[in-house]
């Protein structure tokens, strides 16, 4: 796995590499806000992006880490916030339409997860493909309170967008940046399922 990873991220600094400094933030930014922000960016490979992000501003005189890190961060905490908004607004008042008992206890179970899971599940969510663009409607379609998620997003958002990006941008000059970043995910990830496990078990002995 981490060895696609490397070529692939050694892929997209090669495209990356010729784009004019202006429009190279604008890319990356998209890309990130449509990957966490929009269902059907699921697909994006958003680790690889970052990372590559990362290696093209570390070997650009004129790329500013700074600014990239900033548009990144906002990119991926609007993407999520944009996600949870959809949820919440269209996902819920369609749900409720569809008056079936197992629709109701699906939400009701889900709805249990996300209070006592939620905010380590958002923020674990970053370092999964795929699932980091389900997380955040699903959260909106089952009311996860807003203040947890809104402070699960930006830490999210500052762990996976800025700490990948960091993590390629020095990884050149110092090679234990990377593992650090996947010793960062694997707390998260841990963390998100210690949780889960303790709030079950409280669940059955209550």
């Amino acid at each position: 796995m981490n060895a696609n990873f490397a070529i692939l991220a050694a892929s997209f600094e090669n495209q990356f590499s010729p784009i004019a400094p202006f429009l190279f933030y604008v890319l990356v930014g998209a890309i990130i806000f449509i990957e966490t922000g929009v269902l059907l960016g699921f697909f994006l490979p958003g680790d690889s992006i970052l990372f590559s992000a990362g290696l093209v501003a570390a070997t650009r005189y004129d790329t500013n880490i700074v600014i990239l890190i900033s548009i990144i961060f906002l990119a991926a905490f609007m993407g999520d916030q944009v996600g949870y908004v959809i949820g919440r607004k269209v996902g819920r008042p369609y749900l409720e339409k569809r008056d079936s008992k197992r629709m109701q206890k699906m939400i009701a179970r889900s709805e249990r997860f996300y209070e006592a899971n939620g905010w380590w599940a958002v923020v674990a969510a970053r370092f999964f493909p795929w699932i980091r663009s389900f997380v955040p409607p699903i959260a909106g379609t089952v009311k996860m309170n807003y203040y947890k998620f809104l402070s699960a997003n930006a830490l999210g958002a500052l762990v996976w967008g800025v700490g990948i990006t960091l993590a390629g941008y020095y990884s050149a000059s110092i090679p234990w940046v990377k593992s650090s970043s996947y010793a960062l995910a694997i707390f998260f990830i841990g963390g998100s399922i210690i949780s889960a496990t303790i709030n079950y078990f409280r669940g059955k002995r209550a």
